[in-house]
């Protein structure tokens, strides 16, 4: 099992949001965005919260803003959690043309999930402290973190970015640009039928016929999906086998599973949740017809109610 990176952006309904409110105000913003394998250069400052990380001046793994200090990743991308020669870039477009847009921190601390399980990619979260706080702008914004119980229903269109490989079959440079693609969710248990290991710790991703996937490069960063204004991360780029193959999607830390555990590291100024249910888009209707159909509810309630 090869290991991976993706990113996504969906229509979702949001229900509530929880902690975090100053967080709240900023995260999932991105001003200058009009909207991997199989994917498309993204056009400059679109993704604010991707992070590009750097170990001895090369790039080996994504991660994502989630506050002025801290980064969400994913623990296999630590195998030592030594903060020696690792370097975060944010705002960062190319990896070798000038970015005059990016800043870039040296990490104070890399604290992986506990349980993760380096065989299975069970519980693959990591948490990257800066050295010092960044100033948000249009090219460097949080994003905002699914919350506890959030739903991605099979179909949910998403979106990946990342500088990983673009091709699993041949050697190739690494994208100069970092690169965008949707692609939708899939079901866990269609996925545990391909993989045999998925657990509710995870959230897969991919097309069934493959041609669109994240890949080696692009393991730490975020799977986003967007509401009516914002972003919001749902997953962690995690593992999967090869990359863009048919049936075999990619895999995910869920992040909803992990709020306690983040906000158990960040206890002020801490990332801002929110609450939401993704669905395929062509049951997006089932959302517009629930309040209505609720008022009508109501009202016949009320109307029983006044002749009692």
């Amino acid at each position: 099992m090869e290991v991976k990176q993706l990113v996504c952006g969906v229509v979702l309904a949001a229900l509530m949001v929880t902690g975090g409110d100053a967080q709240l105000d900023v995260c999932g913003v991105a001003p200058l965005n009009t909207r991997i394998v199989g994917g498309v250069d993204a056009p400059a400052g679109s993704w604010p919260w991707q992070a590009s990380l750097h170990r001895s001046g090369s790039h080996f793994c994504g991660g994502s803003l989630i506050n002025k200090q801290w980064v969400l990743s994913a623990a296999h991308c630590f195998p030592s959690t030594s903060t020696f020669k690792l370097i975060v870039y944010l705002g960062r477009d190319t990896q070798q043309l000038s970015n005059p847009n990016e800043v870039s921190r040296t990490v104070s601390r890399v604290i992986n999930h506990p349980d993760y399980n380096r065989i299975t990619f069970n519980n693959d979260m990591s948490l990257l402290q800066l050295s010092s706080p960044v100033e948000f702008t249009d090219f460097i914004k949080p994003v905002c973190l699914a919350a506890e119980g959030s739903v991605f229903e099979a179909g949910t269109t998403c979106w990946v970015t990342g500088w990983g490989d673009i091709r699993t079959d041949v050697s190739l440079p690494l994208p100069q640009r970092l690169q965008e693609v949707s692609v939708p969710i899939v079901s866990n248990s269609q996925c545990n039928d391909a993989y045999g290991t998925i657990t509710d710790n995870m959230v897969c991703a991919g097309l069934d016929e493959g041609g669109r996937d994240s890949c080696q490069g692009d393991s730490g960063g975020p799977l986003v999906s967007k509401n009516d204004t914002k972003w919001v991360q749902g997953g962690v780029v995690s593992s999967g086998r090869g990359c863009a193959q048919a049936n075999f999607p990619g895999i995910y830390a869920r992040v909803s599973v992990y709020q306690s555990w983040i906000t158990g590291h960040i206890p002020t100024d801490t990332p801002g949740f929110i609450f939401f249910r993704g669905s395929a888009p062509g049951n997006t209707h089932l959302f517009s017809l629930s309040l209505p159909l609720l008022l009508s509810v109501f009202r016949v309630l009320f109307s029983l109610f006044a002749l009692s």
